[in-house]
């Protein structure tokens, strides 16, 4: 026999295993030896236990009798039903055309003839139902979300409560935003004058550019654009934009260290607010590298799949600021955790807003319950396939802000007729 595994076996004979090993109980629990480890991870881990959602507003349980995916011209909707007839609608992701079989064969069965008010608890067993958590990432963040966003509305619709109060309490009502531009592959002139169009069209008081090329590290994509396009738009856009416009700068994962390390520096000269994605999003400890050589915040979060990620991120100071993207993630309620566990350390949290129809609308709802929301936000423009009401917002960008709809679930009313064109989408 090994003299290593003998020596074991004779501690275990003698302490017992269950105080050499970790009880299940306390896996279940999120303990763990933690010896060696960060001392905020005790913190940040009793912040995950607790629930998000807000169930004393429900005295009574609220069964899932119906959860449908809705599909029309390349676009789709959620509708879930309760048992006492109660009904809420989510507006899903692009992405959900590929998607969808994770859907209705991973997730939908998963969700029938369960209480609503268990969303927490759902939202985590659903990860073990049928070994889900294989599928983590986008794969399964958007359709989960999806679902989480129609039972959310729905709940809403119960308790005439918005998004925002059925995760939280209400810090603001409305919403500063940054307009987000793209445009990195078009020569510095060109990218300009786009930049100026989406600023004017939306009176933008704060705006993010792109730097740098994408993510991935090949040559060919390195190339992009013209050589030093990045340390000429950084000053120009300041100059063109004055001091007083906000600035924000995104690099999509594309630098090494020592790149990022320089292209930060140029940000901080020119008094930009943060430096989202230096480094590829789970090079946790480059983003750490980063972050320790730059007075200038560094964000992250939007590719980030796992709340254990960002623990290490927010424990470890890879990041000042958070980005659960709330598509991608799985909802608000796990966003919140990230944003919950970046508070208790001092951080900020701006969620990134990826695509849908009505991601915006979403976005400002999650911001709404933030208590350390950042100072703006991320807009991409109200266009929408969908006709819809709100009553209690213009939803327009007004001296640069949103105001969050106060109305009961998502706080609007999607034309009913539209809806009727939808087909049910089956496994």
């Amino acid at each position: 026999m090994d003299i290593n595994r003998r020596k074991f076996i004779n501690a275990a004979s003698v302490g017992g295993f269950a105080a050499a090993a970790i009880s299940a109980q306390d896996v279940l629990s999120g303990k763990s030896i933690k010896q060696g480890l960060n001392p905020d991870y005790d913190r940040l881990d009793e912040i995950l236990q607790q629930p998000v959602f807000r169930r004393d507003y429900f005295p009574s349980p609220v069964m899932i009798e119906t959860l449908e995916l809705l599909h029309f011209q390349g676009h789709y909707l959620c509708r879930v039903r309760s048992s006492d007839g109660a009904e809420g609608i989510s507006v899903s992701h692009n992405e959900m055309n590929l998607l969808h079989p994770i859907f209705t064969r991973a997730l939908q069965p998963f969700f029938i003839g369960k209480d609503a008010r268990d969303l927490d608890l759902l939202l985590e067993k659903v990860l073990i139902y049928r070994f889900n958590f294989r599928l983590s990432g986008l794969a399964l963040g958007i359709p989960l979300a999806t679902i989480e966003f129609a039972i959310l509305d729905m709940l809403g619709r119960v308790a005439n409560k918005s998004l925002g109060q059925l995760i939280g309490k209400i810090h603001h009502p409305e919403v500063s935003v940054y307009q987000a531009t793209e445009y990195r592959e078009k020569p510095v002139e060109e990218s300009l004058e786009l930049i100026r169009r989406d600023v004017e069209e939306y009176n933008a008081h704060a705006l993010k550019i792109k730097v740098g090329g994408l993510m991935f590290m090949t040559k060919d994509i390195h190339a992009m654009g013209p050589p030093g396009r990045t340390e000429k738009m950084i000053p120009l856009v300041r100059k063109t934009f004055g001091d007083d416009m906000f600035l924000y700068a995104d690099a999509n994962g594309f630098y090494s260290v020592e790149e990022a390390v320089q292209v930060g520096q140029l940000l901080q000269d020119y008094n930009y607010g943060f430096f989202e994605e230096p480094v590829h999003f789970d090079w946790y400890e480059e983003s750490k590298e980063v972050a320790d050589q730059l007075s200038l915040p560094v964000a992250g979060g939007e590719q980030e799949y796992s709340l254990h990620g960002f623990r290490w991120l927010i424990a470890n100071n890879g990041v000042q600021i958070v980005q659960p993207d709330n598509y991608y993630f799985g909802g608000m309620i796990r966003s919140m955790k990230v944003a919950l566990m970046a508070e208790a350390m001092g951080k900020q949290c701006t969620p990134h807003m990826s695509g849908g129809g009505l991601g915006y609308l979403y976005m400002i709802h999650f911001v709404s319950a933030l208590p350390n929301a950042s100072r703006h936000h991320e807009f991409k423009g109200l266009k929408t396939h969908l006709p819809f009401e709100c009553k209690t917002s213009s939803l327009l960008v007004e001296d640069g802000k949103m105001k969050v709809p106060t109305g009961p679930g998502l706080g609007v009313d999607i034309d009913p007729d539209f809806i009727n064109k939808h087909e049910v989408v089956h496994s």
